[in-house]
């Protein structure tokens, strides 16, 4: 319990230290016209009030991810703890915080326009396939779980492929309509459902005073399946969004259409990932105890338990009714409130790449529509084929770490430009450069399989490389400017 409270302890400190030194770095300017004014057209540029953006943006980028990510992170122990806070911290609040600040000022652009500014034209159009491919695993892989539990939950008739076609139309209108007739009006409200939750777990955390884990006891792989299972880099990948996630870097721009004065980035960017790591880490906690299930002296997950049976265990134990109901709006709300966005943000995408106004609703259609019939498709491999969702979820996993390292190379490149401490985040591009290219090297199934030492020693070159390349780029800029 003393590891866990201190983690909280350190969360909270790195929002208010940390995330001062990153805005000065950026330089937040409260004086300057904001998008929301500059562009208004009230579809995607729309002022709204700070504390609502705060909780949309909460909202778009936890879904399950700290809930689901967190539990399948504690699997390999207490270093999850210190992933989820340390990450948190330096990498995905700095990550977030300037993927959506750089939006803010430079007129609301979307985040393949950032990584086509500093990385390249090539990069740029390679990005903006990456992800719409990425917005669509997200979409899909946030339907299919609450689809599911909606079909348990209801008649037999009202089977997965009916809750996926109703879900997708919800999505089609939240995607079409204006940010502040859906999703502006009641995210806040589902957001509120996923704090209360968490909280509750905290709660109860704290008036049962569990055993867990200490990082004194030592930082050993608790994996069921450690073999095949490193912490390096498996653990990283596990707890994307509970540390660090590419997916954030897409929804900033987002909200960066919507906010009023650059002053709100620290609470909006920074605070939201410091929010969702705090959720995370109370859910690794609770994982953490419910580990082994004493009846059977064996690891729940050995059992074949998934997250959602984990989620469903921990919450009917320890808050009986109602952590029921709080199951039923976290994890069937919390994913849909996701998809949503990730299929708005592919609309805005395409049409940024298209130059396509979408203030008139038969263009957004002509956009959207495509959209979800792909995704109708995926979603049909998905539940018919027995491995489908697993596949999908795998790479999108992958994908989502892999957005974050181009976008912490963009954001490297720019502090660069600006003569700003680039080493804010050149060290956790470095760091999660080496995670995402080992990750395709040693994964058994959707990479290569290669052994761990033959996938270090190439991940290794590969985070060398764009080490070495950095450094010849900024040398011959240097020279270029004498």
């Amino acid at each position: 319990m003393i590891t866990f409270l201190l983690s909280l302890a350190i969360l909270v400190i790195g929002y208010f230290t940390y995330g001062k030194v990153t805005e000065r770095i950026f330089g937040a300017d409260p004086h300057l016209t904001t998008p929301a004014y500059t562009k208004h057209d009230g579809i995607d540029y729309v002022p709204l009030k700070p504390w609502r953006i705060f909780m949309i943006q909460f909202l778009n980028i936890a879904g399950l991810g700290p809930i689901f990510g967190a539990i399948m992170g504690a699997k390999f122990g207490t270093a999850s703890f210190l992933w989820i806070v340390f990450g948190s911290i330096f990498a995905g609040a700095v990550h977030d915080y300037f993927s959506g600040m750089i939006s803010l000022r430079q007129g609301g652009i979307s985040l393949p326009e950032i990584h086509g500014k500093y990385l390249g034209n090539f990069v740029k159009q390679f990005m903006r396939v990456f992800m719409i491919v990425l917005m669509m695993l997200v979409g899909v892989v946030f339907t299919v779980g609450p689809a599911g539990l909606l079909a348990n939950l209801t008649a037999e008739y009202l089977n997965t492929t009916f809750w996926i076609s109703i879900i997708l139309f919800y999505y089609l209108a939240a995607t079409l309509l204006p940010i502040d007739k859906v999703i502006g009006r009641i995210y806040p409200l589902f957001g509120f459902c996923l704090l209360f939750m968490a909280f509750g777990i905290l709660a109860s955390l704290l008036v049962y005073q569990p055993a867990l884990p200490e990082i004194w006891e030592g930082l050993q792989n608790k994996h069921p399946q450690a073999a095949t299972n490193p912490i390096f880099p498996m653990m990283f990948i596990s707890i994307a969004c509970g540390a660090i996630s590419g997916f954030h870097a897409t929804q900033s721009p987002l909200m960066a259409r919507c906010m009023t004065n650059e002053k709100q980035g620290k609470p909006i960017f920074f605070g939201t990932m410091i929010a969702e790591g705090i959720v995370a880490l109370i859910w690794a906690a609770a994982a953490s105890y419910f580990f082994f299930d004493t009846a059977e002296g064996k690891s729940i997950f050995e059992t074949g338990s998934n997250a959602a049976i984990i989620v469903d265990k921990i919450t009917k134990e320890w808050m009986g009714s109602l952590g029921a109901i709080l199951v039923v709006l976290g994890v069937i709300v919390a994913p849909i409130t996701s998809g949503d966005t990730a299929f708005r943000s592919a609309r805005l995408i395409i049409a940024d790449f298209l130059n396509f106004s979408q203030r008139p609703i038969l263009k957004r259609l002509i956009i959207a529509i495509p959209l979800f019939l792909v995704a109708f498709g995926i979603l049909m491999y998905s539940i018919y084929d027995a491995d489908g969702f697993e596949i999908i979820w795998r790479y999108f996993a992958w994908a989502n770490q892999t957005l974050a390292v181009f976008t912490l190379w963009a954001i490297t490149i720019y502090l660069t430009l600006k003569k700003k401490p680039y080493i804010i985040t050149l060290i956790p591009a470095l760091f999660m450069t080496m995670v995402s290219s080992t990750f395709i090297f040693i994964a058994p199934k959707e990479g290569f399989g290669m052994t761990p030492l033959l996938s270090y020693v190439l991940g290794g070159i590969i985070t060398g490389s764009c080490l070495i390349y950095f450094l010849i780029w900024k040398k011959i800029r240097r020279k270029k400017k004498k």
